[in-house]
């Protein structure tokens, strides 16, 4: 099996000893999408959310004063830039160090907002990513000595072991936890109903990469194929 799945073509790689970012068509696209939409993150203004009081006919707007405004847009731009970073490393540990700045970010981006019912989503899904931490890096280092490397441009050339394949479900584990995605994701839907769009938007669009990302990463490690 090659390093590059699904029909790719490996354009080129930078190694920089078992630290690689490599390039190919599906990786850049996923670059290209998240460092677009963070530059768009970074011009774009919120939204007023409005909201229908119990009882009555009235509706109320939510905004977001400047000072929240400018935490959740450096947050979100950072997270953008480690979610575009993930896309084109090629060592499980720079993936995974990645994959755990998203999360705190994740987390930064909802925990500015002052609503308790926001707050107390965040605080669970804070739980459960620092829980996740646990299997993400365990995964990472039973990969690293299963094989005695992390780049994927190595590790791709050596045969499968059951080592490899428990660290491979324990590094999904940690990524699931992570990016708050099924099982993990009813700790982090309260988290949408804080104003603040489109800052909102980059932890479901980091989430999608990730999960694309990381099955590309598994299917390079147990090579099935």
């Amino acid at each position: 099996m090659d390093i590059i799945i699904l029909g790719q073509q490996l354009l080129g790689y930078i190694p920089l000893g078992d630290i690689v970012l490599y390039m190919a068509p599906l990786n850049l696209f996923m670059f290209a999408g998240a460092l677009a939409f963070t530059t768009l993150i970074a011009i774009s203004k919120t939204e007023t959310q409005v909201e229908a009081e119990f009882g009555t006919l009235k509706d109320k707007g939510v905004t977001v004063d400047k000072k929240e405004f400018k935490i959740r847009r450096f947050l979100a731009i950072v997270c953008g830039l480690a979610t575009a970073g993930a896309m084109i490393t090629g060592d499980v540990f720079d993936f995974t160090l990645f994959v755990c700045l998203i999360g705190i970010v994740n987390i930064g981006i909802v925990a500015a907002v002052k609503q308790v019912d926001v707050l107390d989503a965040a605080f669970q899904y804070g739980l459960v990513a620092m829980i996740a931490t646990l299997p993400l890096f365990g995964g990472a280092a039973l990969i690293l000595a299963a094989t005695g490397t992390i780049s994927l441009l190595e590790i791709v050339n050596i045969p499968t072991t059951a080592m490899m394949v428990f660290g491979s479900l324990l590094l999904f584990l940690g990524v699931a936890g992570e990016t708050g995605v099924a099982p993990f994701y009813a700790t982090k839907a309260e988290m949408f109903r804080t104003p603040g769009s489109p800052f909102l938007l980059i932890i479901h669009l980091s989430s999608l990469l990730v999960i694309v990302r990381v099955i590309e990463i598994l299917l390079i490690i147990n090579k099935p194929f």
